[in-house]
């Protein structure tokens, strides 16, 4: 079967995938390269280019100078969908949420008969819309329903995220594809190491620093309570989406901020490198599709404090490799208080975590699931 996948901001020419978005794209290309079918990933940038991935799947990245965030294709994107993938009926996953360019490859594709599968990567929960809803209620009802609408099927990152499209009139067919490991991102066992039980707890985020998507000012709220009550320390790393001035006053104002370090991202070292230097991975968001820094931290062993609204909040628990908590300073606190009082029980939690994660979240079985349900479609 052939499969593309298109995604605006994708790497060209085989650059690193350095956010989230993309290494889902990328693992699950590779997955279901894995699998034996012939995948594509579409991509726009400023120069055409073209590569073959070590990991089996293709890059096609097509020269857009226009703004990044605007309704033109790139006019060979536009020529590959009508001479490549209409007369073969290619199945298209569009990823992406509230983008104009989503819309355009989606309206494009269904102009050429070419079937697509909307893949957001986030839930439209209705905590989205409380930020900027003055601009996103009105993308919503003249583009994004649409979208969703005239799709194949909308893919999930959690079964539980349809009932958020049935409650905004979406009946699109529904389809769950859970995000993965890459094997080559995976520490050997033999590498990780934890600290002894007197030093400082080492408690982390990491991932791209907006506040409210990622509830990073809850974590700042909530940390004081906790750090009063125990040796803490906390880091947030990744890089910044205009939120880390005002949360690193936030840690000033709340007397802990000799204990809150923040930090921009480090891109020469693997995630699950970076977690294993800290203890606890926090991930206390308002919305979250899946949390792939959070699996990370499951293949580096360690404990995690996650949002029931994350994806991988069900895994967490099925895993018992860490505790699920409201998206709440309330909640939060008692959560990290509640880790931190089974110290003695990380390094059999964590392996807990990474064992569950190597057995269940492979890349190669998620996306053989993901390629029955895409010939589904297309039959």
């Amino acid at each position: 079967m052939q499969v593309t996948l298109y995604l605006k901001h994708f790497p060209a020419a085989g650059a690193p995938l350095n956010d989230g978005t993309s290494t889902a794209v990328g693992g699950l290309a590779a997955g279901l390269a894995e699998n034996g079918a012939r995948v594509t990933v579409l991509c726009e940038g400023e120069t055409r280019s073209s590569v073959r991935t070590e990991r089996g799947y293709a890059v096609e990245c097509f020269a857009n100078r226009r703004p990044y965030r605007t309704f033109s294709l790139a006019p060979g994107l536009k020529r590959y969908v009508a001479e490549h993938l209409a007369p073969r009926r290619a199945l298209c996953l569009v990823n992406g949420m509230f983008h104009p360019g989503v819309y355009a490859m989606g309206r494009w594709l269904r102009r050429h008969g070419v079937p697509y599968v909307v893949a957001p990567h986030d839930p439209y929960d209705p905590v989205v819309f409380r930020r900027n809803g003055h601009l996103k209620w009105p993308y919503w009802y003249l583009f994004e329903r649409r979208l969703l609408k005239r799709a194949s099927a909308v893919q999930v990152l959690d079964m539980k995220h349809a009932a958020c499209l049935r409650r905004l009139g979406v009946g699109t067919r529904v389809i769950e594809t859970l995000n993965g490991v890459a094997p080559d991102r995976v520490p050997a066992e033999s590498e990780l190491r934890w600290r002894e039980p007197g030093e400082t707890a080492r408690l982390v985020f990491l991932g791209r620093i907006d506040a409210y998507n990622k509830g990073l000012d809850i974590l700042v709220e909530a940390f004081p309570s906790v750090a009063a009550l125990v040796d803490a320390r906390l880091t947030v790393q990744g890089p910044d989406w205009g939120d880390r001035p005002r949360l690193e006053r936030q840690a000033a104002a709340g007397m802990a901020a000799g204990k809150v370090a923040f930090l921009g991202p480090d891109y020469s070292r693997s995630s699950p490198q970076i977690l294993g230097e800290h203890d606890v991975f926090c991930l206390p968001s308002r919305f979250e599709g899946f949390g792939l820094a959070a699996l990370e931290a499951m293949l580096a062993a360690r404990v995690l404090l996650v949002s029931e609204r994350a994806g991988i909040a069900r895994h967490v628990q099925a895993s018992g490799s860490g505790v699920v908590v409201e998206p709440t300073a309330a909640g939060v606190a008692e959560g990290l208080l509640a880790l931190l009082r089974r110290r003695a029980e990380w390094r059999a939690m964590g392996l807990a975590g990474r064992r569950y994660a190597l057995a269940n979240l492979q890349w190669k079985n998620i996306a053989a699931g993901a390629l029955r349900q895409y010939e589904r479609l297309v039959a």
